[in-house]
């Protein structure tokens, strides 16, 4: 790693040079945490979980501040496509992006001043984005924010997608859309700790890799931490 030497301790991951989140080391696995049970995934189990909450904290409530800006607030869908095996329904970014480039992520973005809360952002950032329909999704609740290391104030709002929804991507945003298991995400055998030291810091984040077919989606930062987030919620 002796190429970050001279780049800034403040520099985000993405934006080091040649940096691949794939070519630093594993160094633990999560396998002595259970798997949440099919029993916890059902649309109907999620609803009660958000209608009474268990007593619980995330694990992860953001990263170390890569800019001197002003906080923004933001909010993501977490969407979770009710078919017979759940899936949640991820998007890649477009690599010409100003953030998170070329990155697996939920669909979301900034609020705006029209919007009225958290979930209006966050169902009118997936309706641009990949074209979700509103009337297709059932929000279910929210969990606690989560600071990214660009200042956005992340608010994750679930939402139950009807399986007969329609896609209609915003190709300068979304280069893909697709979906990944519920139950493989919700699983910490799937869960990768990663860490990278440089400049006296060292970062530290998840990766959840999903092998779609012959491609894999590589999952990681944000929105692999939100997901863990929600699997602590689950099985609380």
């Amino acid at each position: 790693m002796s190429s970050f030497d001279s780049v800034p301790a403040d520099t985000p991951l993405s934006k080091l040079p040649n940096f691949d989140p794939r070519s630093v080391p594993v160094i633990g696995i999560d396998t002595h945490l259970p798997a949440a049970s099919p029993s916890l995934l059902t649309p109907s189990a999620l609803r009660e979980r958000f209608r009474s909450p268990p007593a619980w904290e995330p694990e992860i409530w953001g990263e170390r501040k890569f800019a001197e800006r002003q906080p923004a607030r933001a909010s993501v869908l977490v969407p979770i496509v009710m078919r017979q095996r759940p899936t949640i329904l991820l998007t890649e970014r477009t690599t010409h992006l100003s953030t998170h480039s070329g990155q697996v992520a939920f669909p979301g973005g900034k609020q705006d001043d029209t919007d009225t809360d958290a979930a209006h952002t966050a169902l009118r950032e997936a309706r641009e984005e990949v074209g979700l329909d509103p009337a297709h999704v059932e929000v279910i609740g929210q969990m606690p924010t989560y600071t990214t290391g660009t200042r956005f104030i992340i608010t994750p709002v679930i939402g139950l997608i009807q399986p007969d929804h329609q896609l209609t991507l915003n190709a300068f945003e979304v280069a893909d859309a697709f979906e990944v298991p519920l139950d493989f995400l919700m699983n910490p055998a799937h869960h990768r700790r990663h860490a990278l030291e440089w400049g006296g810091h060292r970062r530290e984040w998840f990766s959840m890799p999903y092998m779609d077919g012959t491609t894999e989606r590589y999952i990681w930062g944000a929105t692999a931490a939100m997901l863990r987030n929600f699997y602590r919620l689950v099985v609380a």
